[in-house]
C-alpha cells in the first residue's frame, strides 16, 4: 500500500471515530478490519497529524494559569477562580463555591477529613456545600483548637459540626485554645482524654480542608484570640516567614519556618499535612 493511500485510509478511520462518533468495534467490522488494527491507525492519525487535539477552556477558567502553579508548588491539582469585585467578601465567596464543587465530587466513603474551622473561606465552602448521598465520611476532624473569645468560638464548633452533618460523619471536636500561653500550657491540654483522642486522629486524615493565610492573622482568627503578638509576629517575618497554614509558618518557598511558638500551638503541624 502505497504511502498516500495509507494515510486516506487512516484519515478515513479517524474521521469515524472522532467526527462520526463510531465504536472500534464498528468501524473494524464496516472496513473488514481487525479491531487492533482499528486502534492502531487512530494512533498513527495523532503521530501524523490527521488528528488535532484541541481544549478550548470556557471564559472564566484558568487551565493554562492552574498547569503553572501545579508545576511551580509540584501540586495535583490546583483551581483558579474568577472574580470581578475586589472585596474579601466577594473573593471567599467565589473561592469557596469552587472549594465546595471539588469536595462534592471527590468525596470517598469512609473519608477522615480535617477541617480548619477559624477560615471565613472554608465557611463560605461550608455554606455552598450539598448534603451527599452518593459517599458519607467517617470523622470531620477539627484541625486547630477551637477555643477563643466566646463572641466567635461557637463559629468554629458550627463549622465542624455542620460539614460532619452535611458529609454524614461523626465530628470531632478540639475544645483547646489553638494558641497555649505556654508550652507546658499545651502539654496540660493533650493530656486531656478527649483532646488526644481527636489529636491521634490527624494522622489518618485523608482529605484536609484549611485556609493559607498571611502572617498576619485573618479578622477571624484575630477576634477568637488565637494569635501571637505584633512581637512574635515580626520574629516571625524577620524569620522568613510569608504565610501560614493553622498557625503553621512556611516561607517563599513553602518550606517550614521553625520557631519556638511552635510548641504552642495545638493543632495539625505541617509535618503531617505534607506526609
Amino acid at each position: 500500500m502505497s504511502r498516500l493511500n495509507e494515510l486516506r485510509l487512516i484519515s478515513r478511520v479517524a474521521q469515524m471515530y472522532h467526527i462520526e462518533g463510531r465504536r472500534q468495534a464498528e468501524i473494524a467490522q464496516h472496513l473488514r478490519l481487525s479491531q487492533a488494527t482499528i486502534s492502531r491507525m487512530l494512533k498513527r492519525a495523532q503521530a501524523e497529524d490527521i488528528v488535532h487535539t484541541s481544549v478550548i477552556p470556557p471564559v472564566g477558567t484558568y487551565s493554562e494559569l492552574e498547569g503553572g502553579l501545579r508545576h511551580k508548588f509540584q501540586l495535583p491539582e490546583a483551581i483558579v477562580v474568577e472574580c470581578t469585585e475586589d472585596r474579601d467578601a466577594a473573593i471567599m465567596a467565589r473561592i469557596g463555591e469552587a472549594a465546595a464543587h471539588m469536595l462534592e465530587v471527590t468525596l470517598s466513603t469512609g473519608e477522615i477529613i480535617g477541617v480548619s474551622s477559624w477560615s471565613q473561606t472554608i465557611s463560605k465552602m461550608v455554606e455552598n456545600i450539598h448534603p451527599h448521598k452518593s459517599a458519607t465520611a467517617k470523622y470531620v476532624v477539627q484541625t486547630l483548637g477551637g477555643m477563643g473569645d466566646p463572641s466567635v468560638q461557637t463559629h468554629a464548633t458550627q463549622l465542624t459540626t455542620r460539614l460532619a452533618r452535611i458529609t454524614g460523619a461523626e465530628p470531632k471536636l478540639l475544645p483547646v485554645q489553638g494558641l497555649a500561653n505556654s508550652r507546658e500550657a499545651k502539654l496540660v491540654m493533650m493530656a486531656d482524654p478527649f483532646v488526644r483522642e481527636t489529636i491521634d486522629l490527624f494522622s489518618s486524615i485523608s482529605l484536609a480542608i484549611i485556609g493559607v493565610g498571611a502572617v498576619e492573622p485573618s479578622e477571624l482568627l484575630a477576634r477568637s484570640g488565637n494569635i501571637f503578638s505584633n512581637r512574635e509576629l515580626a520574629d516571625l517575618a524577620e524569620a522568613g516567614a510569608v504565610g501560614d497554614v493553622s498557625l503553621r509558618f512556611f516561607d517563599k518557598n513553602g518550606k517550614p519556618v521553625k520557631t519556638p511558638m511552635d510548641d504552642r500551638v495545638v493543632g495539625l503541624t505541617l509535618e503531617i499535612l505534607t506526609g
